[in-house]
């Protein structure tokens, strides 16, 4: 990042849509070992709208409980800690942002993006044997900084996307050559403003070049692949039969197998149905 551009970041940064204190009190709760279930269940029900997001989410076939969930306790115990960190960011997030008055921005789309990648990303690290909650937040959070840009330069955000469609070129070029950053490194700040493990941040920041990133090597090609998967699904090309070319050397790396590809893009359609129809309405 050159010096003309920090400035564009500290202020993305500064007016991004803040979380609720009580949400961020939460997430930093929820990161504790020593966190108590009932100092936990007591910060989610502050919040009535999380707290019926959340138990929705809990409900939806997307987790399969053998038994109706009817509160936060519930929740906790049936689905564990760890997947309530998940349901919770993903329940947050999806409630805390309106849409930006940016023209050529999809607010809707974006989420839909957004929770597909999560739940491909959520299902590859099934395959491989990964933290799978951990891939779900940041397949969920890694496009943030596109809406970032899009709240806080609606305008100057706009232009980048006319110049993506008419140079027929992808977003993070057409942001580079106008802004001269781009929302990987917007997102990552953002991440690491909310408090998320350094290894989340680390995987927003790199997920479009995965060979970047130091750390974090499974988790970042998780979710490159789990981006390409999510933009097959939307573009709607079907999944054929074999990993795409884009996408190829990290699938490649994971240790996926090829037959695996058409296995996970059926799951992660009829699964990101189930979600968004959780989370988004």
């Amino acid at each position: 990042m050159n010096d003309t551009c920090e400035p564009l970041l500290i202020n993305a940064v500064r007016e991004l849509p803040v979380l609720p204190a009580a949400v961020l009190e939460l997430l930093d709760m929820l990161g504790r070992d020593d966190v108590e279930t009932s100092e936990l269940v007591a910060r989610i029900s502050l919040d009535q709208a999380l707290t019926a997001k959340t138990l929705r989410l809990a409900n939806s076939s997307f987790y399969g409980m053998p038994r109706h969930v009817a509160s936060v306790t519930d929740a906790t115990t049936v689905l564990g800690l760890r997947t309530v960190r998940a349901v919770v960011t993903a329940a947050a997030l999806a409630g805390s942002f309106k849409p930006p008055a940016c023209k050529g921005f999809d607010f809707m789309a974006f989420w839909r993006h957004a929770v597909n990648t999560a739940v491909s990303a959520r299902l590859v690290a099934a395959e491989v044997g990964a933290d799978s909650d951990a891939a779900f937040t940041a397949g969920l959070l890694h496009d943030i900084g596109q809406l970032v840009l899009a709240s806080a330069f609606p305008e100057r955000f706009a232009v980048v996307l006319a110049h993506r469609a008419e140079a027929d070129i992808a977003l993070r070029d057409a942001e580079l050559a106008l802004l001269g950053i781009d929302h990987a490194t917007v997102g990552a700040s953002v991440a690491e403003r909310w408090r998320f493990p350094q290894a989340i941040v680390e995987v927003i920041g790199d997920h479009h070049t995965p060979r970047a990133c130091a750390t974090a090597f499974a988790l970042v090609r998780i979710v490159h692949v789990a981006d390409h998967l999510a933009r097959v699904l939307e573009h709607g090309a079907g999944g054929g039969d074999v990993p795409l070319a884009t996408c190829h050397g990290a699938w490649t790396e994971l240790g996926l197998p090829a037959e695996a590809w058409a296995r996970i893009v059926a799951e992660a359609e009829l699964q990101t149905q189930i979600l968004c129809a959780a989370l988004l309405t």
